[in-house]
């Protein structure tokens, strides 16, 4: 059988038709800086506290600029550094956690607002070993506000993958 330009066209158009396997997604690197929307400076997003001398405890007091959220992240595939607070640890390691902008944050002090700290469900569990080390975290985030045993959070990522943040 002799191949005409019919042939070809239709080939063409029969293949380009076929499912084609998903190309990989790259993500979109961004600071903690991102997840305040634009024109929200960082200075207005902390607001005064309370002191609980009884139980030696301050209590932030946010104002409404702590809880805006930054709509364009919702849905996005994204890359970003942070600490990790442990909320669920098995024997393979952390599965969900608290992403955070510094060390410490949650722990010691009074947490960040929730527009500045990040629920994580890993796929794949953090080593409890590790949990001092900075983290790169890659996944799918979420623009949605809920409280956790340790802070209010603003924002839900999906974790596909994590390793150790080196600078």
């Amino acid at each position: 059988m002799t191949f005409t330009r019919r042939h070809m066209i239709i080939g063409g158009l029969a293949s380009a038709s076929l499912a084609r396997p998903a190309l990989a997604t790259s993500a979109k690197e961004i600071t903690w800086d991102d997840l305040i929307p634009p024109g929200v400076p960082y200075s207005e997003i902390i607001g005064e506290g309370e002191l609980d001398e009884v139980n030696d405890l301050w209590s932030p007091i946010f104002d409404e600029n702590a809880t805006k959220l930054n709509d364009a992240l919702d849905g996005a595939y994204i890359r970003m550094p942070g600490f990790v607070i442990p909320l669920e640890i098995g024997t393979k390691g952390v599965s969900e956690f608290i992403l955070v902008p510094y060390v410490g944050a949650c722990i010691h002090t009074p947490p960040p607002p929730p527009n500045q700290l990040v629920f994580v469900t890993a796929k794949t569990p953090w080593p409890d070993d590790k949990l001092w080390d900075p983290v790169w975290v890659v996944g799918t985030m979420r623009t949605r506000l809920q409280s956790t045993e340790v802070a209010q959070t603003g924002y839900a990522l999906s974790a596909d993958t994590m390793e150790t943040y080196i600078w």
